[in-house]
């Protein structure tokens, strides 16, 4: 947890809906990243280290037996080993979802589009990033034949550039709409014509700063604000074009940012999409979460009015547990919801962009954690 970081302390009384929530598939989820944080396995996308307070109520999770885990014994769990913060900054939360998208394993006239695998030559720079031509922090670069390093070109560089520096395909899709739908959610499940399935995890980026496409359309007045959703966005782009040059295919390489995948077959993986943290996530548990600021594992109670099961906003009080990050998640009181997977997650992940109330446990025994 950053110190910067503007907490006020509250007793577990100041959150009624608590007591309602099912927290033995909170304690669930949170024992998944307890594994993870207890492994000497490195996070897919590295955060804010786990502290030793953490990691002790981490070795206490994984020596209680689940199976017999009660629904009191739950909610004591979190109440022996956790104090609630409040954050006094305004949350606000978006969701996210896996998409389950049409692919074919050669390009055709209809599935031209290829999912790019990880180039050989990037390489990740979690503890040295790198300045880019704008005097802005790159976090992936690309080595040379001599050893160096230089920044990794960007969206439309990747696109359109020479065939040597374009990735190598994983499979093919319908068009560059699909593609750039998967690499913001970040996971996927490709879906051929013979009923095959073939999963995506999230495997490396370019280190370009991150650009947000619905709020480019927003600013520029193409779609009012009230109107947004996913579906009007990926309308609009495909109405504008998404051939090399066309306004669709250049307002999406505004966003520089380009992400990059890998066939995924693990035990691990059938469980769900693959967050940052590593493990799989959970539908309506798992969070993504601004990881220089908050480490993997910590629970999060958040409370808003959200269109979560249906278009219609109601209530949303959840104990969630954060396992994911994303380029776009910055701030101490801001979130990505894990919707789910498929077609009716991603309808309503598409309109999930409200103001939220955040309350944090952190360990007991922690700095500014205990007293």
């Amino acid at each position: 947890m950053s110190a910067s970081t503007d907490l006020e302390p509250v007793g577990f009384d100041a959150i009624d809906a608590l007591f309602q929530d099912d927290l033995q598939e909170a304690f669930r989820v949170f024992r998944r990243s307890a594994d993870v944080i207890l492994s000497p396995a490195s996070p897919l996308r590295p955060a804010r280290p786990a502290d030793e307070a953490l990691a002790n109520v981490c070795r206490i999770a994984c020596a209680i037996d689940e199976a017999k885990l009660s629904r009191d014994a739950a909610l004591d769990f979190f109440a022996a080993h956790f104090r609630p913060f409040r954050l006094r900054a305004p949350g606000f939360v978006t969701a996210y979802y896996e998409p389950v998208i049409e692919a074919r394993d050669t390009p055709d006239a209809a599935f031209r589009t290829p999912v790019p695998a990880r180039p050989a030559d990037l390489v990740t720079l979690n503890d040295a990033p790198i300045l880019g031509e704008a005097g802005e922090t790159l976090t992936s670069a690309r080595r040379r034949p001599d050893g160096g390093l230089e920044p990794y070109p960007d969206r439309r560089a990747l696109e359109e550039g020479p065939a040597d520096i374009r990735p190598a395909p994983i499979a093919f899709l319908r068009d560059r709409v699909e593609l750039f739908l998967i690499q913001v959610q970040g996971s996927a499940r490709l879906r051929f014509a013979d009923g095959r399935e073939l999963p995506l995890t999230y495997d490396g980026r370019n280190g370009r700063p991150y650009t947000s496409i619905g709020r480019l359309l927003i600013e520029r007045g193409l779609v009012p604000p009230n109107e947004m959703s996913l579906e009007r966005l990926k309308a609009e782009i495909r109405a504008l074009g998404q051939q090399d040059g066309a306004p669709g295919a250049r307002l999406m390489q505004e966003n520089r940012s380009y992400v990059f995948f890998r066939a995924d077959s693990s035990p691990e993986r059938r469980d769900g999409p693959i967050g940052g943290q590593g493990c799989a996530l959970t539908p309506l548990r798992s969070i993504a979460v601004d990881r220089s600021l908050w480490s993997y594992g910590l629970p999060f109670w958040i409370e808003g009015t959200l269109p979560w099961r249906s278009a219609t906003a109601e209530p949303f009080e959840r104990l969630m547990i954060a396992q994911d990050t994303g380029s776009a998640i910055l701030g101490p009181a801001r979130a990505d919801l894990f919707f789910g997977a498929g077609e009716r997650a991603g309808a309503l992940a598409g309109l999930v962009r409200h103001g939220a109330r955040f309350t944090v446990l952190l360990p007991r025994g922690a700095e500014r954690g205990d007293d």
